[in-house]
């Protein structure tokens, strides 16, 4: 059976985070310069091997102090850090349209197993010919255990940055034949 590559079509996918701020609100994030690959066995996306990098010089939450201090050594530290990097090893099928992906998250040098909730968006063709697919991928992670350890005491005691991150990301891939023993010689 051929391989199958899906490439991700980031101007029609997008990543976000959330953080809550002071307890009481959330601020969003983007990263907007990404690259996910996953590579199938023909369409069966339970044998997905998935390869997700994110540069954070891209990341946004609409004010750039805040992102200048999110990618300095407090929290990211881009500058020895320049990437995040997910690589998902087991598509676990929930459902018909729902799914956990089971990967290894990389932030600032330090590698933890991650679990995702994956929607399965549904498959169809583009009016050029391509085949298209789409995921919704949620996930949640506590950034101190990846040196994201920074925060502020407010003079009332409570906490500035929550430790749970939420990750949300909508996705759409497109779909390219690769041979399964392109390599061999």
């Amino acid at each position: 059976m051929e391989a199958t590559k899906w490439q991700i079509d980031s101007t029609h996918s997008e990543v976000q985070f959330k953080v809550k701020h002071m307890m009481i609100s959330t601020v969003t994030g983007y990263l907007s310069s990404f690259n996910a690959t996953v590579v199938t066995n023909g369409d069966d996306f339970t044998t997905a091997k998935v390869e997700f990098t994110a540069d954070l010089s891209s990341i946004s939450t609409n004010n750039e102090q805040r992102d200048t201090h999110l990618k300095s050594a407090d929290f990211f530290d881009a500058e020895n850090h320049p990437q995040i990097k997910f690589v998902g090893e087991k598509l676990e099928k929930v459902d018909d349209e729902n799914f956990v992906l089971h990967g290894n998250l990389t932030i600032r040098g330090t590698t933890k197993p991650v679990k995702l909730q994956v929607e399965y968006g549904g498959i169809a063709v583009d009016p050029w010919g391509n085949t298209r697919v789409g995921f919704t991928v949620n996930g949640k992670i506590n950034r101190k255990e990846y040196g994201l350890n920074w925060n502020s005491i407010t003079e009332a005691g409570g906490i500035v940055v929550s430790d749970e991150v939420r990750m949300h990301v909508n996705a759409e891939f497109v779909k390219e034949q690769v041979a399964e023993n392109a390599n061999a010689g």
